[in-house]
């Protein structure tokens, strides 16, 4: 029996995240975000702040994104901690799309996965994601507007890095939402009539 996995990319302030936790939770579904790099963490002994400090991120040609000695391991030598987490994020999620249903967010599962999911892409206009970033965080605005930026443009430097696809190519996913135009409720109710 094939098993049913949803992907989900989103650009930040979009509630991508969310609606992904609620549809797993509404369908009985495995739901996978930084749940993978917890898993990847235990599995390759590495804290998991340490991992979480390059998740979704492209490694920098100029320095270390984390502890120098840790980078150093002779395990990890000239291995861009990024590039290790990818790796093992990619296995994880292929293992998981093999064994249960599930919601993966982000890590670009649509792409490591391709025909074996729905592949959702949730966008928001700026402003309506700036308001929701300014709700969810209390930050005042010019810094949530700098913050939005600066992770949309991380989140589409891994995914292209990784993946030589464009981030925004709708034409890679099966289903693109805006949720300046839906609640979360209704995004649901669209993603589950598409199955």
């Amino acid at each position: 029996m094939s098993k049913q996995i949803i992907t989900v990319n989103r650009m930040f302030g979009s509630g991508g995240r969310m609606i992904g936790k609620a549809l797993a939770e509404e369908l009985g579904y495995q739901f996978y975000d930084k749940e993978l790099i917890d898993i990847a963490s235990k599995e390759k002994q590495i804290p998991f702040g340490e991992l979480a400090k390059v998740d979704e991120r492209k490694a920098s040609s100029w320095l270390f994104p984390v502890d120098q000695e840790l980078q150093m391991n002779p395990e990890y030598h000239f291995v861009p901690m990024n590039d290790m987490l990818f790796d093992v994020q990619r296995k994880i999620i292929l293992e998981a799309a093999d064994k249960e249903n599930a919601v993966i967010v982000g890590r670009c599962a649509n792409h490591i996965l391709q025909d074996k999911a729905l592949k959702i892409f949730i966008y928001a206009s700026f402003e309506d994601r700036v308001a929701n970033v300014m709700e969810r965080t209390g930050r005042e605005e010019k810094s949530v507007r700098k913050m939005i930026k600066r992770i949309d443009k991380e989140r589409r430097a891994y995914y292209e890095y990784f993946t030589d696809q464009k981030w925004s190519d709708m034409l890679q996913y099966d289903l693109c939402l805006n949720t300046s135009h839906f609640t979360i409720e209704e995004v649901i109710k669209i993603i589950k009539g598409s199955l």
